[in-house]
Parts: C-alpha cells; structure tokens; sequence
C-alpha cells in the first residue's frame, strides 16, 4: 500500500477524533496500525487507545476509560514531545487531566479532550 493511503487513514483518524466520533477514529488508525508496516507503531496503538479510553469515557464505562488511557500515556511517553508533527506533550498532559478526572469519578469533560492538530 501507498504512502498516500497511510497519511489519508492517520488525517482521516484525526478529523474524526477532533469531531469526537472516536468510534469511527479508531476504525482507521486501526487499519493503518494492522495493514502496515510502521516505524511508530507503538503511537498508532497510543492513539488507538486514547480513542477508545474516550469512547468509553463518553458512554459511562469509567473502568474500560481509565484503562485504556493509562495504556495510552505510557505508550504516548515514548514519542514525547512531538510525532507525526502533533504534540504529543499536550495529548500526555490532556491525558493525566482525563484520568484524573476518571478516578474522581467525574462525567467526560470535553475540555479534557485535545485537539489533535498537526504542524509542521
């Protein structure tokens, strides 16, 4: 598969988180994460599991979010501070205040979530 084909899956990945569809994000970071070989592989699963860790803040399931969010940060701490030209130091701090909020038992705080832009 092309280079194309990857970057269009990773931005198609980002426009659906930063529209809070998470569901729909990670469908393509995981078929960017399965289907190809990358160097960064451990980010796409990061990103995967912020997702997901969201998905399941957004619905209620507090246990599957502050599990899977811990998964993210320590897979997140490896690319710090940027990768794939996103901060990856703010999705860490973002994190930390999600899961904070997680084990204070609060509803998802949209504030809490980072906006996923890329800069070059």
């Amino acid at each position: 598969m092309s280079d194309v084909k990857k970057q269009e899956l990773f931005e198609l990945g980002l426009k659906f988180f930063n529209h809070k569809q998470f569901y729909d994000a990670h469908e393509y970071w995981e078929e960017l994460w399965l289907e190809y070989h990358l160097i960064d592989k451990k980010f796409i699963q990061g990103l995967i599991q912020l997702t997901v860790g969201y998905y399941h803040w957004s619905t209620g399931n507090l246990k599957g979010a502050f599990s899977l969010l811990n998964k993210s940060l320590n897979k997140m701490q490896a690319f710090s501070p940027s990768n794939r030209g996103l901060d990856v130091d703010l999705i860490i701090k973002s994190t930390r205040l999600s899961i904070q909020s997680i084990e204070d038992g609060k509803k998802i705080d949209w504030d809490r979530i980072p906006r996923l832009e890329v800069s070059l």
